[in-house]
């Protein structure tokens, strides 16, 4: 399985977003996460969509594995979702414009919530029937490590039937699912917030960006 392209500084500033207020800084602090729905608009999620399922349709995704480095594993029981890393610079160009936005939310978390982000890396993942990913967390032991999770869904129509929610573990609180609707995006802490993708029953597509701190930069 060929390794992500080394993480990119993100140079190019688009207008804040204005994702953090009060509520979601808080959030972020004591659970552990936050969710912004609507985060693009609808048609410029079904043109991400779009690409990802191109992606799909070339052959371009692989079966994703477990671990990192010369650990890494396939062990589709525990994770079935096929995947492609994205080099911003490389990429078409809807998924290029939400891999710019994706400096907004560095920048305001990096205002919010004081965590240093600088980096990131950036993957498209395609879970098919029957596929999910059981309990883990985003960060490995060890270092460099990943600091904020940033998920993009781009499912439309989906209803409860399909499955394929993402379940949270706050700390202290009980579990929380939430489905992988289009526009919606998830953003938490990587190695505080365990979470799982529960099995899906229709084809369920994300990006998904790690971001790391400065103390954290792969070498």
């Amino acid at each position: 399985m060929q390794p992500p392209p080394a993480p990119r500084p993100i140079e190019q500033r688009q207008p804040a977003l204005d994702l953090l207020d009060d509520q979601r800084i808080e959030r972020l602090g004591s659970d552990g996460f936050f969710v912004v729905d609507g985060f693009l608009g609808t048609e410029a999620a079904l043109a991400i969509r779009g690409e990802a399922l191109a992606l799909s349709h070339a052959g371009t995704l692989r079966p994703a594995g477990l671990g990192r480095g010369d650990a890494l594993r396939l062990e589709r029981a525990a994770r079935g979702d096929e995947i492609a890393w994205l080099d911003p610079q490389e990429s078409p160009p809807a998924l290029r414009a939400f891999l710019g936005r994706l400096e907004s939310v560095r920048d305001e978390v990096n205002r919010g919530a004081y965590l240093g982000l600088r980096r990131y890396e950036v993957q498209v993942a395609r879970y098919d029937r029957g596929a999910g990913y059981v309990r883990h967390r985003d960060a490995f032991p060890g270092g460099p490590n990943r600091t904020l999770t940033a998920i993009y869904y781009l499912n439309d129509g989906w209803i409860p039937a399909h499955g394929g929610a993402l379940r949270l573990f706050p700390t202290g609180r009980e579990p929380l699912e939430l489905a992988p609707l289009l526009d919606r995006l998830v953003v938490f802490r990587s190695a505080d917030l365990e979470h799982e993708v529960c099995p899906s029953w229709a084809e369920r597509l994300a990006v998904t960006a790690w971001f790391y701190g400065r103390e954290d930069l792969p070498r």
